[in-house]
């Protein structure tokens, strides 16, 4: 498999570009918790998947990554949307640099995974951390929103192994609810669908997108939500 820190650190341009290849998340996010006018922090920002799409309704927004480089491509996308109720910082999920008690929304989009999959050391550790930073944050009434994946190439839910654990623990022991959704890519031909399966999903993937020709791969994605006071 592609190292993905490497990625996030080194090829951020290429990875904002197969993510644009999925659909919007705000009806989704808005499903759950409406966005107008609220303080909004987003964890694991990246390149700006949800920040780019929730800055427009937020009074404000927060864009916290472990990756400068990825944080220069969500600010530059920011800038050139003509908004400037935004900030970006450089951050660990289970140290968040922010205020108590100041967020409305707190979203995290395939990135709190990483701390917490079962091949990470300390992973219910980190979880518990992260969860307690999450609350500390956020404002009574407020709502946390966790997205991960569920399976690429699947129709289906299919989740990897390594995150089953993170993930029943999200809804036995957090209490968070869970449903999932589609968030297939539409590639705009094959050449691209295996260029960007292969650069950020691996080999096997990528073999099997250019042997069934998918400019549609399927993905399907897990949504996690609390209101925790």
């Amino acid at each position: 498999m592609p190292n993905h820190e490497q990625i996030y650190k080194n090829q951020a341009e290429q990875y904002d570009l197969m993510i644009s290849r999925q659909p919007s998340l705000l009806a989704v996010i808005e499903e759950i918790t409406p966005i107008k006018g609220q303080d909004v922090i987003d964890l694991g920002a990246g390149s700006g998947r949800l920040t780019s799409v929730l800055a427009p309704h937020a009074k404000s927004i927060l864009a916290l990554d472990a990756s400068a480089a990825m944080l220069e491509v969500n600010a530059q996308q920011l800038t050139q949307a003509g908004l400037s109720n935004w900030k970006t910082n450089v951050a660990d999920h289970r140290e968040l640099p922010a205020d108590a008690n100041s967020a409305d929304v707190i979203v995290a989009g395939w990135t709190v995974c990483y701390l917490t999959s079962s091949e990470v050391p300390n992973n219910e550790f980190n979880l518990e951390k992260i969860i307690q930073e999450m609350k500390r944050v956020l404002r009574p009434g407020g709502t946390i929103v966790i997205m991960e994946t569920m399976g690429t190439g699947y129709e289906t839910p299919h989740p990897p192994e390594f995150l089953t654990q993170y993930y029943s623990l999200l809804e036995n022991k957090y209490g968070f609810s869970h449903k999932w959704i589609r968030l297939d890519y539409q590639f705009k031909d094959i050449a691209e669908a295996e260029q960007l399966s292969r650069f950020f999903f691996g080999d096997e993937l990528a073999d099997r997108v250019a042997r069934e020709k998918l400019v549609t791969l399927p993905e399907c994605a897990g949504v996690w939500w609390l209101k925790p006071h």
